[in-house]
């Protein structure tokens, strides 16, 4: 089967649960932890942990876009995460768990500050960042499918409709 591949990124707290709710989307092929927006090439773990290397933990989620499309995974995004927390996102805090919608176009640009709109106008507070895209660094092999892996589900993420 052939498939109309697209890419998304995202930053949402713990890289973990996002990769978790995200991979649940229908026509999202493959999502993958990892680190976006820093300074420092090939970043550790160990190292954006230190909030140094002005990396965010993010995802990159790989979709079919005959099924699915930028808009409606950006919605899920802002579901499963609390969007209006500054400086991390539940009990993990730093600048690498902050919100973050990544955008490689003006079109999911405008997606994503629609959407904020949106919470906005609902009476949420959005903390959530709307940065370019930068280069994508895949996280350490332990830290993918991690609750997939572990079978357990996530601690700070959950789904809660905004929408």
């Amino acid at each position: 089967m052939k498939y109309n591949v697209s890419r998304a990124y995202f930053a949402g707290g713990c890289f973990w649960g996002v990769e978790y709710y995200m991979q649940k989307l229908d026509g999202v092929l493959e999502v993958t932890s990892g680190y976006m927006g820093g300074h420092v090439k090939n970043p550790t773990y160990k190292q954006v942990c230190t909030g140094t290397t002005g990396h965010y933990e993010a995802v990159e989620v790989l979709y079919d876009n005959r099924k699915v499309n930028f808009e409606t995974i950006a919605r899920e995004f802002f579901e499963i995460h609390d969007p209006t927390q500054e400086g991390g996102q539940g009990p993990d805090i730093g600048s690498q768990y902050e919100s973050v919608v990544f955008y490689d176009s003006d079109e999911e640009k405008a997606a994503t500050e629609k959407l904020i709109g949106i919470l906005e106008s609902k009476g949420f507070e959005t903390a959530t960042k709307v940065i370019k895209t930068s280069e994508f660094y895949p996280a350490e092999d332990y830290h993918q499918d991690y609750y997939e892996e572990k079978g357990t589900t996530p601690y700070c993420h959950g789904k809660i409709k905004r929408f």
